[in-house]
């Protein structure tokens, strides 16, 4: 199976976990000039960017170190970018959460980064 195809598996196992966890998808693979956020959802007056991360054979610690500095600065100011353009969600909270996806389980860490000020 080609990466692309295993990426769009693994979002959307990640987008069943988080609507069985009673979140609303809006959104998938939204693009900006700054990056991609992989999923958008809502959970109540929250929207939240999650970012789906599928792995096989390495371990978890690697794959929490996937999601580093630069790649959360990108997913922050893609966020900032569907915001702007969203006026609906102007008073809404958002999150960053992280999906894990492996072949057996999916592990999903709400609040996984923040914005620093």
């Amino acid at each position: 199976m080609n990466r692309s195809k295993a990426g769009r598996q693994g979002e959307a196992r990640a987008a069943r976990a988080l609507e069985k966890a009673g979140l609303k998808i809006i959104a998938r693979n939204i693009r900006s000039p700054y990056g991609e956020v992989d999923l958008i959802a809502l959970e109540g007056e929250t929207v939240v960017f999650a970012e789906v991360k599928s792995w096989t054979s390495f371990g978890m610690e690697n794959l929490q170190n996937s999601v580093d500095k630069k790649k959360q600065s990108r997913i922050i100011e893609t966020a900032k970018d569907f915001l702007a353009n969203h006026s609906e969600f102007d008073e809404y909270a958002i999150r960053f959460d992280v999906v894990f996806i492996s072949s057996q389980k999916v592990i999903h860490i709400p609040s996984a980064f923040e914005e620093e000020t």
